[in-house]
């Protein structure tokens, strides 16, 4: 007989041993994370320890753990811990730590069929839809991120204006579409029109105001041009929550010109749109309700474990419209397995999908919409308290409004840009708190994004004393 092929352990009672000390070393990693440094740098020896020719042969699982309790663990790239403030990344949590690995176990393929994992997806757009306040027509989608959440919805709004023949027949020769952001807009939905055929020049990039809200006057100035130059405009995208400061488009008045210029109404709120959840955000967010379409992400202030993007479409059949295909070997039976109203590959790009709704759903039912709703008040009001420490400080200059949870604000000692460059890299490498750095008004700023729900006000009093220390350093090294 030929030797079996399975992979499963041959011995369970050892294997069930090996994970449950997996298990415990994440457990103490996560209980431990305000004791660890936010970064460390990757050794020559950590990268070395995973460097190897292609394995020919099994090795035992303690032996590859502990490769990666040495090598990879040590060197993350540090966003749940508390100090961790660079980009708009959420810190994960232990419910959905757990249901990653549960997901893992089930091995579900969540493309379609008549199964739980489709079942529980759908609840969780059931609960997406109330949060938003979305009808019940309303069809959703997880996905990688808000990144591939806009292209998605910018293909179902190239779909409702030309039709599904688009779909077939290629974009038309004349008429080019065009679609509508601020300038402060992500640029995933630049290379959305990229990937879509329209190039990136299809996207008007419209002024901001002094907030960084979109100009509606320059829109509808922008729209007429179009129009009368023989463009189809197509798409307008608000921002709830931009990438550098954190600010709110109008979107009851974009919802307002897009409904009487005909657009889709397209709104990427990445991490703002959750603010929803919060008493003092939610009413900032009037106008989202109006959305044809909303990017999001479970994973930033929803806490989720990387990834969870999430699309929801405000009318099902245009969302499916753009997408679904026929396939012989995706024939839908009365009953069976391959019955089933709902085939998430239906509603996207991908036929084989995991079970990311798992972790939402745990994280969701461990702690409602009103504890993620208090992560998101406390984390705007750390932002005012480092916006009120900053003003406090003579060395130290806010460079922008904090809208939400986002603070940029620079270093006045010379030279500006190298030194808060400077310090920026130093913080990192000191590992108490990880700031990033951006630009505003051709100027370098440090930027402090607090969306981890660990945060406290210990970390931005270290991020300020490490700043000043910093400054204090370079300064006088300078004057030298």
């Amino acid at each position: 007989m030929a030797e079996s092929a399975s992979l499963d352990p041959a011995d369970w009672v050892a294997a069930r041993a090996q994970a449950h000390a997996m298990l415990d070393d994440m457990l103490d990693h996560m209980a431990g994370l305000r004791e660890q440094p936010v970064w460390r740098t990757p050794t020559e020896a950590a990268r070395a320890a995973i460097r190897e020719p292609l394995p020919r042969g099994g090795q035992p699982l303690a032996d590859i753990h502990r490769t990666f309790l040495d090598a990879v663990l040590p060197h993350t790239s540090g966003n749940a811990h508390p100090g961790f403030m660079g980009w708009v990344q959420g810190g994960g949590a232990l419910a959905g730590m757990l249901a990653e690995m549960l997901a893992a176990g089930m091995n579900a393929n969540v493309g379609g069929r008549d199964h739980m994992a489709i079942a529980v997806e759908q609840q969780v757009t059931a609960w997406t839809r109330e949060m938003f306040g979305f009808p019940d027509t309303a069809t959703g989608l997880f996905v990688t991120g808000s990144s591939q959440a806009n292209f998605l919805a910018a293909l179902v709004a190239r779909t409702r204006r030309l039709g599904p023949t688009v779909r077939r027949e290629g974009l038309p020769r004349e008429g080019r579409l065009t679609a509508y952001a601020s300038a402060a807009v992500h640029g995933c939905v630049a290379r959305a029109m990229d990937m879509m055929g329209l190039g990136s020049q299809a996207l008007r990039l419209i002024p901001c105001d002094a907030r960084q809200r979109m100009d509606l006057d320059a829109l509808a100035a922008a729209i007429a041009r179009d129009r009368a130059a023989g463009a189809q405009p197509f798409l307008l995208v608000g921002t709830a929550g931009t990438v550098d400061v954190g600010a709110i488009d109008d979107l009851e008045a974009l919802a307002d010109l897009a409904r009487d210029e005909g657009l889709h109404f397209h709104v990427d709120g990445a991490f703002g749109a959750m603010g929803v959840l919060a008493p003092s955000v939610a009413p900032r967010l009037r106008g989202l309700a109006r959305a044809d379409s909303l990017a999001f992400d479970w994973h930033k202030w929803g806490q989720a474990p990387y990834d969870a993007g999430y699309l929801l479409v405000r009318d099902g059949e245009a969302h499916r419209a753009a997408f679904a295909a026929e396939a012989n070997y995706l024939q839908r039976l009365p009953r069976g397995l391959a019955a089933g109203d709902f085939w998430p590959c239906d509603y996207g790009s991908d036929l084989s999908r995991g079970f990311r709704a798992l972790k939402v759903w745990f994280t969701l039912k461990a702690h409602g919409a009103q504890g993620l709703g208090r992560v998101v008040e406390r984390c705007c009001g750390l932002a005012r308290d480092l916006a009120g420490r900053i003003a406090a400080e003579p060395k130290l200059l806010l460079a922008a409004p904090v809208e939400l949870n986002v603070v940029c604000f620079r270093h006045l000692g010379e030279p500006s840009d190298e030194l808060n460059r400077e310090i920026v890299m130093r913080l990192h490498e000191a590992g108490r708190v990880a700031p990033s750095l951006t630009r505003l008004d051709g100027r370098a700023v440090i930027r402090a994004a607090i969306v981890n729900h660990r945060t406290d006000e210990r970390d931005i009093a270290a991020l300020v004393e490490g700043v000043l220390e910093i400054g204090r350093e370079c300064s006088s090294r300078h004057a030298a």
